[in-house]
């Protein structure tokens, strides 16, 4: 049995654009294989089977379709660093992956409530397992996730929409 993939544009102009412009440079008609590639490719994927494991990882994950596109495959390899209680077990080494973890741990803390600075370090301890409640702290403050007064004795966690990665991430470890 074959997998049903659907498929949508965001843009059925920049679609058909491409589309010709791909097929008018063949000398035969595409093939199959050739003409899902060329239909990755007009959606902005490396090609069919890029597609498919961004499909395949949303399926895994359970993620809602929104309007903003998320790379489904970025969220799935980034929940592996936390473990099955939905804790930070080890923090990772690619910079893209660590602002996705700073989202999870930014859900945590509570809105609009100042923390001194012993507070919000047993909170992030609270949410990880690798000891190092200190780069939690500056990075978020480096993101603007917290604000934090000059003399660094008052926290309090800046309220903004997270991006579409990072609300998959929150949603797939806060299932755990």
């Amino acid at each position: 049995m074959r997998d049903v993939l659907p498929f949508s544009a965001p843009d059925i102009s920049a679609l058909a654009r491409t589309l010709s412009r791909e097929i008018s440079v063949l000398d035969t008609p595409p093939g199959h294989v050739q003409l899902l590639n060329i239909l990755a490719r007009a959606v902005g994927h490396r090609n069919y089977q890029a597609l498919k494991a961004q499909h395949d990882a949303g399926r895994r994950l359970a993620t809602p379709v929104t309007s903003e596109p998320v790379d489904n495959r970025v969220v799935e390899r980034t929940a592996r660093y936390f473990n099955a209680d939905g804790r930070l077990a080890s923090w990772p080494s690619k910079v893209s992956q660590q602002r996705l973890c700073l989202w999870v741990m930014w859900s945590r803390l509570p809105a609009e409530t100042p923390l001194n600075e012993r507070q919000i370090s047993e909170r992030l301890k609270a949410e990880h397992l690798f000891g190092d409640p200190a780069i939690l702290r500056r990075d978020m403050v480096g993101q603007d996730m917290l604000s934090r007064t000059d003399d660094g004795s008052v926290y309090r966690r800046n309220e903004r929409r997270p991006p579409a990665e990072a609300l998959a991430l929150i949603r797939a470890v806060s299932r755990r």
